[in-house]
């Protein structure tokens, strides 16, 4: 189907908050793509639609929004693809990046008998098995058993005590990232002939065409996989300061003293909780009013008192005036809660998100749009304004995690081989912060579903009413539930909790399977399991589960 570009006039919009309405709006159109409302000011919004999109339909949802639209111009777009098809190109699909959406992009291209060539200029296998989830969590299930060896209690037995190897730590963490990457990356590229892999630094022509180091190569597609960077805000005195970010925080051949974290989302946390249990003194600024702003405030909240008993000193509402160094130390000013405060540490790391890696890849030339934060806008088929050129992954922006990545990777180059529009669902994505407790949730937050004019109905259920908990000696934590109060159905749930990991996928396929509270109820859970907690926080809609027997439902 060929698309055309659309320009509208939009009345109405006073502050960005409407800007944010009306591209929502537009997003929300079937066949609409690349919707761009730039600044309320201009009062008028972008994007790209597939020719059957009425202009009724597109000025009636502005309208449906509460903003006045009219179509200012609409003109066809040149079609981007060439005579060179998948299939007769000497690369069917060219792929920017080797990590978790490029690796499984690749391995569908295979799949369906297309040839395709990765690109990586730097280490094969990308952020996660490199510099993210496996070092990362590797280190925190080391930080939770040398904590449990001098600190916890369990049924009168006393902590025997521990000394720690800083240098083993590392180096252990260091053989398992190349064991997996040995193992992972490097024996499944070997595994398919028809997959290549080119060492350089591509960038894209305006002919779509892909030049690697001075050597141009025309595939029939291209995917651009190329990822996130952490990202370090400008904060006056930053470059006096030798500021960590998590890659190089993950690879210190020394112990810190002490670590400041600006930050209190998930990088932060899990960070800020490994560097604590391993004897760092750990102090946590977070800007917003509290920790995990996006979460359930229950969640937040709890966490926040769980890791201060484990000696982390947090502090939210925090605005850093700048950073210095003297003799000794690093130090951070900052306003906190309309207090100068000054907090000092040897060592400080920058958790505040991420950015696409998109610099330098040519992407205005081919006439690729990215948002305001640089990251690639796609369709819901992962298709950029470029027709040849799809994107996957982080590169696409928020949910940064590595299994929208690989599925994002996989949906992409089924759509660019096969000339396909089938979206990618991101309705129902679970997400884990690795925390310990951990948080896990799905769906719907309360003031989410509020937002989308839900009659909404909540069950929390405290951790020390679930027999699980119990006999493990571990009731930190809560399971919040919210439910659609006219039809019953479940909408989203959030869990903080030891493995809440483990529970949260039972949840999704609760919500994928559009169950009602009662039908959760009504299913046979086994006893004795953390997973039984999401029954009882069902039953506690309309009961008190305090008055029921250990195993009654």
């Amino acid at each position: 189907m060929r698309t055309e570009q659309v320009e509208l006039r939009i009345s109405g919009m006073t502050c960005e908050g409407c800007a944010e309405h009306v591209r929502r709006a537009l997003k929300g159109v079937a066949g609409a793509y690349d919707v761009e409302v730039p600044g309320w000011q201009g009062g008028r919004a972008e994007l790209v639609v597939d020719e059957s999109v009425t202009d009724d339909t597109l000025t009636e949802a502005v309208g449906a929004a509460g903003y006045g639209a009219q179509v200012v111009s609409r003109t066809p777009l040149a079609e981007q693809v060439d005579a060179v098809r998948p299939g007769e190109a000497e690369i069917d699909l060219m792929i920017l990046g080797s990590g978790s959406a490029a690796f499984a992009a690749a391995i569908r291209a295979a799949e369906l008998g297309y040839s395709a060539t990765m690109v990586e200029r730097r280490t094969l296998g990308g952020t996660c098995v490199n510099v993210g989830c496996v070092p990362s969590k590797t280190l925190l299930r080391t930080a939770e058993a040398f904590y449990q060896a001098t600190h916890a209690r369990f049924a009168g037995v006393r902590p025997r005590g521990a000394e720690l190897d800083w240098a083993t730590v590392i180096g252990e963490k260091d053989e398992l990232v190349l064991r997996l990457r040995r193992e992972k990356y490097e024996q499944v590229l070997e595994a398919y002939p028809s997959i290549g892999l080119i060492r350089g630094e591509a960038s894209l022509t305006p002919q779509a065409t892909v030049v690697v180091d001075g050597t141009e190569y025309r595939p029939a597609r291209v995917l651009i996989a190329t990822g996130a960077h952490p990202h370090v805000p400008p904060f006056p005195g930053v470059r006096g300061v030798d500021v960590l970010t998590s890659t190089e925080a993950l690879a210190l051949t020394q112990q810190p003293q002490s670590l400041i974290v600006l930050g209190g989302r998930y990088v932060a946390l899990e960070l800020g909780q490994i560097f604590a249990r391993l004897g760092t003194q750990v102090t946590i600024l977070q800007r917003s009013d509290r920790i995990l702003p996006d979460h359930e405030p229950e969640i937040g909240d709890a966490l926040k008192a769980t890791l201060a008993d484990e000696g982390v000193e947090i502090h939210t509402g925090v605005r850093v005036l700048r950073l210095r160094k003297d003799e000794t130390e690093k130090v951070v000013e900052a306003m906190v809660a309309g207090e100068a405060r000054s907090f000092r540490a040897t060592h400080i790391l920058a958790a505040t998100g991420r950015r696409a890696n998109t610099a330098g890849l040519g992407l205005k030339a081919v006439g690729i749009h990215t948002d305001e934060r640089g990251a690639i806008v796609v369709d819901a088929g992962m298709r950029t304004a470029n027709l040849r050129v799809y994107a996957a992954g982080d590169v696409t922006g928020p949910p940064m995690l590595v299994h929208i990545a690989a599925t994002g990777g996989k949906r992409a180059a089924e759509n660019a081989l096969l000339g396909q529009a089938q979206p990618l669902d991101r309705g129902i994505v679970p997400a884990v912060i690795f925390t310990d407790p951990q948080v896990a949730t799905v769906g719907l937050t309360e003031a989410q579903a509020r937002a989308e004019g839900i009659e909404v109905q909540t069950a929390t259920l405290p951790l020390s009413y679930v027999p699980r908990a119990l006999a493990a000696r571990d009731t930190r934590g809560l399971m919040k539930l919210v439910a659609d109060g006219r039809s019953g159905h479940l909408v989203g749930a959030h869990i903080l909790a030891a493995e809440a990991g483990e529970v949260i996928q039972t949840a999704t396929m609760a919500l994928r399977a559009e169950m009602r509270v009662q039908d959760l109820t009504e299913t046979l859970f086994p006893y004795l399991t953390q997973v039984e907690g999401l029954k009882l926080a069902a039953l506690s809609f309309d009961r008190d589960v305090a008055l029921l027997s250990c195993c009654a439902g």
